[in-house]
């Protein structure tokens, strides 16, 4: 035999040898129990290691964010620097490897570093780093996308790959890879199927499944119980009809009738009579399948005792035609005390008896004897500042004059200074200190008509005014305590300006404390006749003073003229009493 032959044969031999080592690993995996997987990859590994007579075997898993490597199992020789399993190798190491492998699909293979082109001198560089001499790396592609690699170390000296062995390595990783990821589904479904069982049992529910050809229904033990079977009872169609409610069988029926023959999803609630005598309540709801041949094979649903929920749907109908005649006799009341309000007070500015007018005017009464904020909010006219007074006079605070601020009248210059006061020399033309509206009502109220009219930063200091009772002169950093009850006015809409941004919201949820909305005329239209004899009898009354006035001088110049009086004795006549 040549030497050529022996070589020759060698090879033949070495070659039938790895044939066998991948058949035996192959089978290995056939039947292999999900939690000796790991171990069983290691012994492969190890077991390629031996036969290539190299020092490091690998197996790795690309991350999602393609980014980097993760070294999921490793089987390595005493002569190679050991690299422990979950090790991420990130692609800024070998990135023309990473190009070749993960985004070409193609295999990575040398026998000595120099051999690799220029264009890896990063990655050469990292494997002289590692010391590896020689390597071989194979892409597992699955579903097109690159997923795991099989890498293969020589670090004592170089090695050289044969072609024939790359597709058979190739193979052994994609039966490593199958069997991962048919364990990561098995993991799945038992997750599944316990969140499944824990929803089930959670929800007290039912599971069954009718078989259309026998009429046998199976169910699990939660649904026995439900309907009142034993447990290892049969239950068929005639049994489970036998339990339904005279009153709701027909329902029943016609509901799985229409399910297999139309393919809709079934969802029923009726009624059965369990052994006690018991009255229950179900809710199933399911779907059927059908053969190929359209003839309905099963029908597979979940049924639930919905008795107690029932009951509570009675209590509560029961409960709501309660409220409902509560309802009747309150707005009976309302109506009745609506006719009947009286207030407590006398308010002789304020003309009208309209049910809304007294509305407000009891808000008066309630607001008054406390110090609350009060925001009045109305279209000009209405008389906001009359009811700011009527507040003001109802109060603790009466005995003190009411300090009035129209914010709309004041110029934004001016208006600072009239609200906080000034020193002298606080700006050009102060020649004089001055108290402001706030030092002059302390212990009375200010009412702050048009507030909405405030420039920004008077809002500010109004609410820190507000929120701590305290301010400053312009000109003076001294701080000035005062006990003001504040009034706010405005024909605007301040929720609107807020979302706007056009006011401060802080600022209007301190003044909005109490609100009182006051409705136009318009809107109460039998004030009217009230507030024409009320205006009749102001200007009559004025008419008459006049008119008097007018007859006295008439008379005293017709006496005059007639020679009866002089004006001497005329005014002698009307300064004696």
């Amino acid at each position: 035999m040549t030497s050529s032959e022996s070589c020759l044969l060698q090879e033949l031999e070495e070659r039938l040898r790895f044939e066998q080592i991948i058949s035996d690993l192959s089978a290995q995996f056939i039947h292999l129990p999900s939690e000796q997987l790991d171990d069983e990859i290691e012994l492969c590994l190890q077991r390629v290691l031996e036969f290539f007579q190299v020092d490091r075997c690998a197996l790795l898993h690309g991350l999602p964010d393609r980014k980097s490597w993760k070294i999921t199992h490793v089987a390595s020789s005493e002569y190679a620097p050991p690299i422990p399993k979950g090790t991420e190798l990130p692609r800024s190491i070998h990135p023309w490897a990473y190009e070749k492998l993960a985004v070409k699909g193609e295999v990575v293979s040398f026998a000595r570093v120099d051999e690799m082109p220029d264009e890896a001198r990063m990655d050469k560089q990292t494997w002289i780093d590692w010391g590896i001499r020689s390597n071989l790396v194979i892409p597992i592609l699955r579903s097109k996308s690159f997923v795991h690699i099989i890498a293969i170390n020589a670090v004592q000296r170089e090695r050289v790959w044969p072609e024939q062995f790359i597709s058979r390595l190739r193979l052994l990783g994609e039966i490593f890879v199958s069997a991962l990821e048919r364990r990561k589904a098995e993991q799945a479904l038992r997750q599944s199927s316990a969140r499944l069982s824990l929803a089930v049992n959670s929800a007290e529910a039912g599971l069954w499944e009718l078989d259309c050809s026998t009429g046998i229904f199976w169910a699990t033990k939660q649904t026995s119980k439900i309907f009142g079977f034993g447990p290892d009872e049969v239950i068929s169609m005639e049994s489970f009809e036998a339990l339904v409610h005279r009153n709701d069988l027909e329902l029943v029926r016609k509901t799985i009738a229409r399910t297999l023959g139309n393919k809709e999803a079934i969802d029923v609630e009726y009624q059965i009579l369990v052994g006690d005598g018991r009255l229950k309540w179900i809710s199933s709801k399911g779907r059927p399948y059908f053969k190929p041949n359209g003839e309905p094979e099963r029908l597979l649903g979940v049924s639930i005792d919905i008795t107690g929920r029932k009951q509570m749907e009675e209590q509560l109908r029961s409960r709501l035609q309660d409220i409902e005649q509560l309802k009747q006799q309150l707005e009976k009341e309302n109506i009745y005390l609506r006719e009947e309000i009286e207030l407590k007070s006398v308010h002789e500015e304020i003309v009208g008896r309209s049910l809304a007018l007294k509305r407000i005017l009891a808000q008066v009464e309630q607001v008054a004897r406390t110090d609350a904020t009060v925001l009045i909010e109305g279209e000009t006219g209405t008389g906001k500042e009359l009811l700011a007074r009527a507040i003001h006079r109802l109060s603790e605070r009466e005995n003190r004059r009411m300090v009035t601020v129209n914010c709309a009248a004041l110029p934004p210059t001016l208006i600072e200074s009239e609200l906080f006061g000034r020193e002298k020399g606080a700006y050009t033309g102060a020649l004089t200190r001055m108290k402001g509206r706030f030092e002059t009502a302390d212990g009375a109220t200010l009412f702050l008509d048009e507030i909405g009219e405030l420039p920004p930063e008077v809002q500010a200091k109004l609410l820190r005014v507000l929120e701590q009772g305290r301010f400053e002169r312009l000109g003076s950093p001294k701080p000035l305590q005062v006990n003001v009850r504040i009034i706010a006015a405005s024909n605007r809409n301040l929720a609107r300006d807020v979302e706007e941004g056009k006011f401060r919201k802080d600022l209007y949820y301190r003044l909005n404390v109490f609100p009182i909305a006051v409705p136009p005329l318009r809107e109460r239209p039998e004030d009217i006749p009230l507030l024409v004899w009320a205006f009749v009898r102001r200007y009559e009354k004025k008419w008459a003073s006049a008119s008097s006035t007018y007859r006295v001088k008439a008379w005293k110049r017709s006496s005059i003229t007639r020679g009866l009086a002089t004006p001497e004795s005329l005014e002698m006549r009307s300064s004696t009493p």
